[in-house]
């Protein structure tokens, strides 16, 4: 995927969910995966022709893994103009205390939420952009409507106390963003975490897989489902 089609992708999430507005200041969360370092490339570009003006803040949270390192994501985002905050936390020590052989995936995700939140208000930004790529959408959906027995996903755009979280990659198939990701040779930053290929998640991802294998339109009709929900139709251009 060249880096036109990518903006096209964007920019399309960007004008049906308006999700950016003149002026906005954006933290875009950088893990070092393959998503958000696409989502930064995107977002670099899109701030310089875009209708809306906006700027950026690049910004990770790093849980304490000694094995990851993020001078090269550092690197890209002084070639993309684009300033870079690096948070120090001591998250993976608090999960190592609690590990008791199952992952903690939800106490992760609200400690790193916890201390995007606290960044963005030093930082004085109002939005923050995941990089929910479509087929987190998919997978997500599958999960709630599994294990929940609701069908529900979040939406594109979510407000919340002081700011406001934008998901631009919506519309972009994953085989999209790996194809991204070696194309403009990213300096990906592996995951150590021990449960990340092992969580319900990848369980979903695994049948969705085998599921698309026998029909292709799975996916899109999941994906169709999921945009006709309340939460997604309400904030809908």
């Amino acid at each position: 995927m060249d880096i036109q089609k990518l903006y096209s992708y964007v920019r399309r999430a960007f004008t049906d969910y308006a999700m950016i507005q003149e002026g906005d200041h954006v933290a875009v969360g950088i893990s070092g995966g393959k998503d958000s370092l696409t989502l930064l490339y995107a977002l670099a570009g899109l701030r310089k022709f875009y209708p809306d003006h906006f700027s950026l803040q690049a910004v990770t949270v790093n849980l304490g893994y000694k094995e990851m390192n993020f001078e090269e994501v550092r690197k890209l985002c002084t070639k993309l103009n684009v300033p870079y905050t690096v948070i120090d936390t001591k998250i993976y020590d608090i999960l190592n205390a609690h590990d008791n052989g199952k992952p903690f995936c939800s106490l992760c995700a609200r400690l790193r939420r916890g201390a995007l939140k606290n960044a963005m208000t030093e930082l004085g930004c109002n939005k923050l952009a995941y990089a929910h790529h479509m087929d987190d959408v998919i997978e997500t959906a599958l999960l709630s409507l599994l294990y929940e027995g609701q069908f529900y996903c979040f939406p594109p755009v979510t407000k919340q106390d002081s700011f406001t979280v934008i998901r631009p990659m919506i519309y972009l198939p994953e085989s999209m963003v790996k194809g991204f990701a070696n194309q403009y040779q990213l300096p990906v930053v592996s995951n150590p975490c021990p449960y990340d290929n092992h969580s319900r998640r990848s369980d979903v991802k695994d049948m969705i897989a085998n599921l698309h294998r026998t029909n292709k339109y799975y996916k899109k009709n999941i994906f169709h489902a999921v945009t006709k929900t309340e939460e997604w139709t309400k904030c809908h251009m």
